[in-house]
């Protein structure tokens, strides 16, 4: 009786001499999502005014970029495993360019919602990209400390953007904001073009065809593992998008805050995400992502508890709110990394299709769940405080099941 080992990756990543380029450089490649997103939101009153657009017809461009992020990830993921990382990328990015091009000149509202849709799916080549060229490159504690620094990048361009929209806005139109959209897309397939090496190489790359992609998906969704860690990465960007969706009427409307307040309190949540991203980096040298996996999910949920007590029973009023909420957010940081370098890990000849599989996912179950907060009396946290509070439970659950030791398989 003998005990099979696990069947080994067929190339081990080489990481660089020098990381810290790499992250710079996909670090950028993965703002162009979140500046997609939030650049032109200090222009949305501006635009509803010159289309002559209802408030409802605006808030689809917002959807119709958020559903092209996720569908464009799935239908490139797969074919950087084909073509390798850098062409994919670089016509992604150049559908975006031209995207963000005809959004600027775009002649209705009904236009721009579908140009919105390629944009997102422009953009979604940089986010696919990167992840699968951090797992190209890194494996185990490294990969979740590059993706650690990629999440302080991710973190910041949200902030920032709309402070960009502006500045952008006091000189220009919002069709001005999709021409700096566009010009910073340039800006990236130059810098890709020229600091970005292809990292998988052709022996590796996997059949051209449709078979070949759905033989992919369907080989990925049969780990139970990568699933599980979809899951639980899933869950806890929906307890982000609930909190970043119900915040507003929550803080401005149940507890009267004003908009400058608002701001300052949003903005201390997501400096506390930031810099937890980062604690993440120094805790792996000591820990195993499995273990700063388990333990911040498990600190997680307690905060995600006591906000859902403190939203039903009016303890602590607003501190009693935002005091929770900032430790959910500062702990859901560490989870998303390990969690991804985790589900990444088995996949290296798969790595596009992995990682389009995580950010297609994170996007439907956040869009699906972040409604939920809207639900109840107007103002009342406790929607939003249930929604987080379900979603951390039951990610906190499920990391200790898809954690547990299997038995090994025994061959005569």
């Amino acid at each position: 009786m003998t005990v099979a080992p696990p069947a080994p990756e067929l190339t081990e990543p080489v990481a660089p001499t020098r990381p810290w380029r790499v992250v710079l450089l996909l670090g950028s490649l993965i703002a162009l999502g979140p500046l997609s997103i939030d650049l032109y939101l200090p222009a949305l009153p501006e635009l509803t005014d010159d289309l002559d657009a209802s408030p409802s017809a605006v808030q689809l461009t917002l959807t119709g970029i958020l559903v092209g992020l996720g569908v464009g990830q799935l239908l490139i993921g797969p074919l950087t495993d084909v073509y390798g990382r850098r062409r994919p990328l670089l016509i992604g990015i150049t559908l975006s360019v031209v995207a963000s091009l005809l959004c600027a000149v775009a002649p209705s509202i009904l236009v721009l919602d579908v140009l919105r849709v390629l944009q997102g799916i422009g953009a979604a080549a940089a986010a696919v990209v990167a992840m699968a060229v951090v797992r190209d490159l890194f494996t185990g504690r490294a990969a979740a400390a590059v993706i650690s620094r990629l999440v302080m990048v991710m973190g910041l361009a949200p902030v920032l953007a709309p402070s960009l929209g502006s500045a952008v806005l006091e000189v220009g139109s919002w069709r001005t904001m999709f021409l700096v959209l566009a010009g910073l897309g340039v800006v990236l397939a130059v810098v890709a073009a020229v600091g970005l090496k292809e990292t998988l190489p052709a022996e590796r790359r996997a059949a051209p065809g449709v078979r070949s992609t759905l033989q992919g998906y369907g080989v990925l969704l049969r780990d139970p593992s990568l699933v599980g860690y979809m899951a639980i990465a899933s869950l806890t960007m929906a307890a982000v998008f609930a909190y970043v969706s119900g915040a507003s009427f929550v803080l401005q409307d149940g507890f009267g805050v004003d908009s400058r307040t608002f701001a300052l309190l949003f903005g201390v949540g997501a400096v506390g995400l930031i810099v937890s991203s980062q604690l993440n980096v120094a805790l792996l040298r000591r820990f195993r992502p499995e273990t700063i996996l388990t333990a911040a999910l498990t600190v997680a949920a307690l905060g995600g508890a006591v906000l859902l007590f403190d939203a039903v029973t009016g303890t602590g009023g607003l501190l009693g709110i935002v005091v929770p909420i900032w430790l959910v957010l500062a702990t859901v940081a560490l989870c998303g990394p390990n969690a991804t370098a985790l589900a990444l890990a088995p996949h290296g000849q798969r790595a596009g299709a992995a990682a389009a599989l995580l950010g297609a996912a994170q996007f439907a179950v956040g869009a699906a769940i972040a409604p939920l907060t809207g639900l109840g009396e107007a103002g009342s946290a406790v929607p939003m405080a249930a929604t987080i509070s379900g979603a951390l439970l039951l990610a906190a659950v499920l990391v200790r099941l898809v954690l547990r030791p299997r038995p090994s398989v025994v061959t005569a």
